[in-house]
């Protein structure tokens, strides 16, 4: 039961797929699971199947006995936390309704696309799903209860290592990793090249409104925002989105279907907006993006700012975070003090994890040095300019407790909470009446699940 502990909840909430909404309802419909006065049918199992497939993931062969495994373990969660009254609010439900539905949109590629792939409204999708973000969210809330007061010591996390780890040649292996952080300004751009920038963009709309030419064909042509540029500048939001800068945000929901923006600016640059739909707080819009050209004098202004911030920082009469605080104008890392945040979330970075320019940078700082101040293009194409502080730098190594301990302790806090689910179900089980439907007797994962069957009938 182990390996399904953690992927339960991703079933119940992060899971959430279209099913009964979009794949084919099966002919034959039959109850293949019961715990308690909760069911699991043999189209709960199909659709996931079919929605996964569908999505490009690849299914184990024994994704059936696997999915009504997890199935009755949630349904298992959802009945405890009945009994123990652990609250959810409708406004909770809904809210995260309302995010799938979005997820949705994305995914499908708007709002009409998803209603006539699904056969059904999104009033009605979001009725028949409602249910299950119910019990997920609720299945989700037991598991935190049950492992809330799981931790793990210093001596638990040392045994773990040894106990795992006695074979070296089984041993985690890794590559180097890195802590750095950079504090980053963007030069701005003259008033002159500003305006032109604005002048373009009236000069589209003239074009648009005139019927010289399409606001999309433009924004293929002329868009400096390389997410939507492709897709003649769609672009698909929430108005809660909190990604979503708040000028342009409000500004898009001040249209009209159809209705050309004046010229806005924003934190990327200034902007040209035609509303294409809206649907209560989902709005679908396309966008121009002209970012102003930033001259030589631009960047060697900003050059020489962030070299004196260097220097208080060699010098010490400024911390690293206070000076983020103050000067940094890059989103990603202000809040985290100019960390450069990996992938798995942490502070830690690999080197595949980095663009080139950064790890040219990297090859000549030694720890707790700063770089010089380097020109650099964002992911967004805006210039700019950037000092970096190496903080830690790890070789390449096998698995140890001195460099890898938090990715050991992790490790051992899971095992840990899985041993105490383990437990868990296996008191609980008793407790449920359950059945098995013959056709998953042979499945190894439910053996446990219709040992209890047994046991209830004799």
């Amino acid at each position: 039961m182990k390996k399904f502990l953690v992927f339960t909840l991703f079933l119940g909430v992060s899971g959430f797929v279209l099913g009964q909404g979009v794949s084919k309802k099966v002919l034959a419909d039959k109850i293949v699971g019961v715990v308690g006065n909760k069911i699991v049918l043999q189209s709960d199992i199909t659709n996931q199947i079919e929605d996964a497939k569908r999505q490009g993931q690849e299914m184990p062969p024994n994704a059936n006995c696997m999915l009504l495994e997890q199935m009755m373990a949630q349904k298992a969660l959802v009945l405890q936390a009945e009994k123990d009254s652990l609250p959810l609010s409708d406004e909770e439900v809904e809210a995260e309704l309302d995010l799938r539905i979005r997820n949705f949109v994305n995914y499908y590629n708007g709002k009409e696309n998803l209603e006539q792939i699904a056969g059904r409204t999104v009033y009605q999708i979001k009725e028949d799903f409602r249910p299950q973000i119910r019990e997920g969210k609720l299945a989700t809330a037991m598991h935190n209860k049950i492992l809330e007061n799981v931790k793990i010591t210093p001596t638990e996390v040392k045994e773990y290592f040894e106990r795992t780890s006695s074979d070296s040649s089984k041993r985690n292996y890794y590559e180097t990793k890195l802590e750095i952080k950079q504090i980053v300004i963007y030069p701005k751009a003259s008033r002159d090249l500003e305006k032109y920038a604005q002048d373009e963009l009236t000069e589209y709309k003239r074009q648009v409104e005139t019927g010289q030419t399409t606001f999309e064909k433009l924004a293929k042509m002329y868009s400096d925002d390389p997410g939507t540029k492709d897709q003649g500048g769609r672009f698909e939001f929430n108005r809660n989105d909190k990604n979503v800068d708040q000028t342009f945000l409000n500004t898009s929901f001040a249209l009209k279907e159809g209705q050309i923006s004046r010229v806005i600016k924003s934190k990327f640059g200034y902007h040209l907006i035609q509303v294409i739909s809206r649907n209560g707080d989902d709005i679908v819009v396309r966008h121009i993006l002209k970012i102003p050209k930033v001259t030589d004098a631009e960047i060697k202004e900003a050059t020489s700012k962030l070299d004196t911030i260097r220097s208080k920082l060699v010098a010490g009469t400024i911390g690293f975070g206070e000076a983020v605080d103050r000067y940094s104008e890059d989103d990603n890392s202000k809040f985290t003090a100019g960390s450069i945040i990996g992938q798995n979330g942490g502070s830690s970075v690999t080197i595949d994890q980095l663009d080139k320019d950064l790890v040219a940078m990297l090859d000549k700082l030694k720890i707790g040095e700063y770089s010089q101040p380097v020109t650099f293009t964002d992911d967004r194409g805006k210039q700019g300019v950037r000092i970096l502080y190496l903080q830690n730098k790890t070789q390449p190594h096998a698995e140890n407790l001195k460099d890898d301990y938090n990715e050991i302790a992790q490790r051992a806090l899971e095992e840990k909470k899985n041993g105490v689910m383990e437990k868990w179900f296996q008191s609980k089980m008793p407790t449920f009446y359950i059945t098995v439907d013959k056709e998953f007797h042979d499945c190894e994962q439910i053996s446990k699940w219709i040992a209890n069957s047994t046991a209830k009938k004799q």
